[in-house]
């Protein structure tokens, strides 16, 4: 089983990753509005949406939203979050690498590093081919990665947190142009362990997946304010467009 076919699904992820919260999610979906400025009742697809949380703010906002992920757990939950908030939107559960529509899509967000997963670069960009299929011609795409200069600038080799009486051990590692992580949890003599790895995906590497793919980059921001993207920033957001003549 591949790293990310389980952790996803576990309870673990969710405490690890507590501090992602509405607040943030709002911010990005505000600079999104921003820069895009999508139509009123845009149709936006949300690649690898995890419990929603974007995609509910796109919901609350009027747009026409479904919400795809590999993870049954987070899809579940994602539908319940809706429905607790009276929202009218779509989860599905789905492999980001098989396309889920054709030209149906005026926009695509694919966020929070949900990217470079896979162990083959070929992979990964059959993952960003399905997501521009789902575009209309001159549709709207925006990619929330890390910034990989950055990443391996400021690289932690170790830390060690308690949150909720569980001891969160993590460590951190750059081997053959991936970050990897080993996560161990532990209460009361008892541990678990987990791992993460995502290709490290540079912007001038991401911009030639996405010509191979039919997108056009547009711009490029440094964090959810929307600042200039360096190589600095502690994310890297890229807006782009599907090509008129793809397909």
């Amino acid at each position: 089983m591949s790293w990310y076919e389980g952790w996803f699904d576990s309870d673990a992820y969710d405490l690890v990753y507590d501090h992602r919260d509405e607040a943030e999610a709002a911010q990005l979906v505000d600079l999104i509005e921003h820069e895009i400025d999508p139509a009123p009742d845009a149709r936006i697809l949300d690649i690898g949406c995890g419990h929603g949380r974007h995609a509910r703010i796109f919901a609350r906002r009027g747009y026409d939203v479904t919400g795809i992920d590999l993870s049954e757990e987070a899809i579940t939950e994602a539908r319940a979050q809706a429905e607790d908030a009276g929202l009218d939107l779509t989860f599905e559960r789905g492999d980001m690498r098989n396309p889920y529509c054709t030209a149906c899509m005026d926009g695509v967000v694919n966020l929070f590093t949900t990217f470079g997963y896979f162990e083959s670069d070929a992979e990964n960009q059959r993952a960003l081919a399905a997501m521009t299929q789902a575009l209309r011609p001159s549709g709207w795409f925006l990619q929330d990665f890390l910034n990989a200069p950055q990443v391996a600038d400021t690289l932690v080799p170790a830390t060690t947190r308690t949150i909720e009486g569980v001891t969160i051990e993590e460590t951190r590692w750059i081997d053959d142009d991936r970050i990897n992580k080993e996560i161990t949890l532990s209460r009361n003599g008892t541990s678990t362990t987990y791992t993460e790895s995502v290709r490290l995906y540079t912007l001038d590497d991401l911009n030639t997946l996405y010509d191979n793919v039919g997108l056009d980059l547009v711009a490029t921001f440094g964090d959810y304010s929307g600042v200039l993207h360096t190589s600095n920033s502690p994310r890297l957001l890229l807006h782009a467009r599907k090509k008129p003549d793809a397909s």
